[in-house]
C-alpha cells in the first residue's frame, strides 16, 4: 500500500489515503476512530479483506496522521463544547464531507463504507447525507450520538484523563507507552494484551505525524454531537452493527439502538471484546464486513436489472 495525497475541493482538506486490491472490485472505505491514523487498520485485516475480491481504501481523518492539521483553529474547552456554549472548530457533518470528496476523487460513485467509534459517526452521517453513495453499511464499536445511549463508564474517562495529563507524549516512548496503557482500559479483557503490537502501531504513528492537538479537536467535534437516530431511520442500505459486549468506552447500549433505529440491520455481539480491533477477531469481523458487502453488491446488482 502506497500512501497518497489528494485535496478535497469542497472543504479544502488534504486527504491521505491507501489503497490495496484492484479497483475493478468492489471498493470498502475504512474510517478510523478518535486521534487514530489509518494504520489502526491493520496491514493483515486490510489484506484479508482485499484478498476476498474488495478495493480497499483507508485513510487518515483530518487532524491527524498525513491529513490536513488545523493547527490555526481555536480549541474551547471541550466542556463548553459539550453544554452548547462555545463552538468546535469544526463539526462531525465536516469530516462526512472530506469523507464524499475522498470518495469523489477516487472515482468511486457508491462504496461499501466501514467506521469505527468516531468513524462510525462519520459512517452514519454520510449515509444519512448521502444515501446514493453506499453500497452497504458497517458499524463497529459506535453509538447514535444520543446522549442516553453508548455512555462510557466513568472510571474509564477519568482513567484516560489521568493518563493524558501525566504523559504529554513528548517524544516517541511516552506516545508508545499512553498508547498501550489505554489499551490496558479500554482493550478486550476476553482477549490477549498485544503490547508488542500497539507499541509498534504507536511507534509508526508517531513518526508519521505527532499533533496531540489535533486528538482535542476532533474530541469537540464529537461533543458537539447531535442525535443521528431519526436519520437512521432512513438507512436503507445492508447494514452491519459490530459491537464488542465489554466495550468500556462506547457502551453496548449505542450498538443495539443503531441496530434497532436501522431498517434490516443485523446486530453482532462479540464476546469478550472491549474497545479495540483484538487480533484473534479480525477473520471474524471481516467476515461479517464481507457478508454485509456481499448483500450490497446483490442489492446493487437487481436494481441494475430494473
Amino acid at each position: 500500500m502506497n500512501e497518497q495525497l489528494v485535496r478535497v475541493p469542497t472543504t479544502g482538506t488534504e486527504i491521505c489515503y491507501e489503497t490495496l486490491g484492484s479497483s475493478s472490485d468492489p471498493p470498502i472505505l475504512l474510517i478510523m476512530g478518535l486521534g487514530t491514523q489509518m494504520i489502526a487498520w491493520p496491514d493483515d485485516f486490510c489484506r484479508d479483506l482485499a484478498s476476498r475480491g474488495n478495493f480497499v481504501v483507508r485513510f487518515d481523518n483530518r487532524d491527524v496522521g498525513r491529513s490536513t492539521h488545523f493547527n490555526d483553529l481555536a480549541t474551547p474547552p471541550p466542556l463548553q463544547v459539550f453544554l452548547r456554549r462555545s463552538r468546535p472548530p469544526y463539526r462531525l457533518e465536516d469530516m462526512a464531507a472530506d469523507t464524499v470528496g475522498l470518495l469523489d476523487s477516487l472515482g468511486i460513485e457508491r462504496a461499501h463504507v466501514v467506521g469505527a467509534s468516531m468513524g462510525g459517526f462519520i459512517a452514519q452521517l454520510v449515509a444519512i447525507a448521502n444515501p446514493e453513495r453506499l453500497r452497504s453499511l458497517s458499524l463497529i464499536m459506535t453509538s447514535t450520538g444520543s446522549r442516553r445511549v453508548g455512555l462510557p463508564r466513568p472510571r474509564v474517562m477519568a482513567q484516560i484523563g489521568r493518563g493524558r495529563r501525566r504523559r504529554p507524549e513528548a517524544d516517541r516512548e511516552s506516545a508508545m507507552e499512553l498508547v498501550a496503557q489505554i489499551a490496558l482500559v479500554i482493550g478486550s479483557p476476553g482477549y490477549p494484551y498485544d503490547e508488542s503490537y500497539l507499541r509498534d502501531m504507536a511507534g509508526r504513528g508517531y513518526d508519521r505525524a505527532y499533533d496531540p492537538s489535533g486528538y482535542l479537536r476532533q474530541v469537540e467535534a464529537i461533543m458537539a454531537q447531535t442525535d443521528r437516530t431519526a436519520g437512521l431511520r432512513r438507512i436503507s442500505v445492508p447494514t452491519v452493527v459490530i459491537h464488542g459486549l465489554a466495550d468500556p468506552l462506547v457502551a453496548v447500549t449505542g450498538g443495539r439502538a443503531i441496530a434497532r433505529a436501522i431498517p434490516r440491520s443485523r446486530f453482532v455481539g462479540l464476546a469478550g471484546m472491549g474497545h479495540d480491533l483484538p487480533r484473534a477477531l479480525w477473520p471474524r469481523i471481516a467476515d461479517e464486513i464481507v457478508q454485509a458487502v456481499g448483500e450490497g453488491e446483490s442489492e446493487l446488482a437487481a436494481r441494475c436489472k430494473l
